[in-house]
């Protein structure tokens, strides 16, 4: 049996149903584990937080944007690091299932498991500062990926294997520790959404980047539909301007 690492989902539900669809369809991993950035970005987050929350074979890391929608939403201190878009999490936050705020709450930043036999560390993103609160911008600021990095960054961590997020490129490292970004499942400039299985072949662990196709085209447009802030931004920077290239290939 193997196991499947998503992240940064970014309220985007339909990109989410095709990875789960294809990970119980196809791959049949006996646990997910969700390393954060379930919010934002996106406009889907209380679909997304239902069909994670309504599962009962997955475990979740707080991000970043989780815990910055939190603090809006709790009217807590809003990190100045991320005051570019904290209308946009005010949208968010404003449309937020109040069920799911305890949730979000009792989420933890770091997961460590022992599996077949090795040490799994699961986190959003390395941790400068721990115990900090986001407001006080507790984690790594984002390296270029290279091993020497991954390993600096993460020097702290004694683990076989480190899966995170935070950086929306998919990268996979591996030396003494693997570290494996599967990249962001919700923010793509294809219609497609990675995510990662780990297997454990004989006596090492395998790693597997994969991606499922979905038709995105009425989630692009819901951007405008729902008036998101900060629309043509996004959909610009972290979905590559599909639109755009639709409508101009419709005209």
């Amino acid at each position: 049996m193997s196991i499947a690492l998503l992240t940064d989902i970014h309220g985007n539900a339909p990109a989410l149903r095709a990875v789960l669809q294809e990970l119980d369809e196809i791959h049949n991993p006996e646990h997910l584990y969700v390393l954060g950035d379930l919010l934002a970005i996106g406009p889907d987050s209380n679909e997304v937080l239902e069909l994670l929350f309504s599962r009962n074979d997955v475990s979740v890391i707080t991000g970043n944007h989780d815990e910055a929608v939190l603090t809006v939403a709790k009217d807590e201190p809003y990190p100045k690091s991320h005051g570019h878009v904290k209308a946009h999490h005010q949208w968010i936050a404003d449309r937020l299932d109040q069920r799911f705020i305890p949730l979000l709450e009792e989420l933890p930043r770091t997961i460590d498991v022992e599996w077949k036999g090795y040490s799994l560390h699961f986190t959003h993103y390395a941790l400068a500062k721990p115990e900090a609160p986001i407001s006080e911008d507790p984690f790594h600021k984002i390296l270029s990926p290279s091993l020497k990095r991954m390993e600096r960054m993460f020097r702290s961590v004694s683990a076989d294997l480190i899966g995170f997020g935070h950086h929306h490129p998919a990268h996979h490292y591996e030396g003494e520790t693997i570290f494996i970004n599967p990249g962001a499942l919700g923010c793509n400039n294809r219609p497609t959404a990675p995510y990662a299985i780990v297997d454990c072949q004989g006596d090492k662990l395998e790693v597997n980047i994969q991606e499922a196709h979905y038709d995105n085209e009425a989630f692009l447009k819901s951007y405008h539909k729902l008036k998101v802030p900060d629309r043509e931004f996004i959909l610009d920077i972290f979905h590559g301007g599909q639109l755009d290239q639709k409508n101009g290939e419709s005209e």
